[in-house]
């Protein structure tokens, strides 16, 4: 008998950690994704991984673009973009990126995404910090 249930509770465990990791490759994938269309200077592309808190602020995606070139210049434009460590909670997740910037500036972004009625996660905020500075 405690066999069977030590045997379910790694089950829900294993079962919790595989569904951690797959939210955190879904998130990473809006990121990437978002990353790359600023890339290409697709507003729209980039504008379609806000989540609707973020597009009631910017209510287009050229609104939306221009504030992410000056204001986010890091994430528009850099030379690395690396994914760092994760936090799950609930419907949330927050995701923190290593970037180094056009001019070879290192910094700490701090993403976070809500879980969507359809399953998606839509950005809901990036906060950027400079490598090194107290926050």
């Amino acid at each position: 008998m405690r066999i069977a249930a030590l045997l379910v509770a790694l089950g829900i465990i294993f079962s919790s950690v595989s569904a951690f990791a797959d939210d955190v490759t879904a998130a990473q994938g809006v990121i990437r994704a978002q990353e790359q269309a600023f890339a290409r200077d697709d507003a729209t592309a980039a504008y379609s991984y806000a989540a609707p808190a973020i597009k009631e602020i910017f209510p287009a995606p050229d609104i939306f673009m221009s504030m992410v070139q000056n204001g986010y210049a890091p994430v528009y434009r850099h030379k690395s973009f690396e994914f760092g460590e994760s936090k799950n909670e609930g419907n949330w997740i927050a995701q923190r990126v290593h970037i180094v910037d056009a001019n070879g500036e290192a910094w700490e972004a701090l993403y976070t995404l809500e879980q969507q009625a359809d399953g998606s996660y839509k950005i809901t905020g990036c906060s950027l910090l400079k490598a090194g500075q107290a926050v």
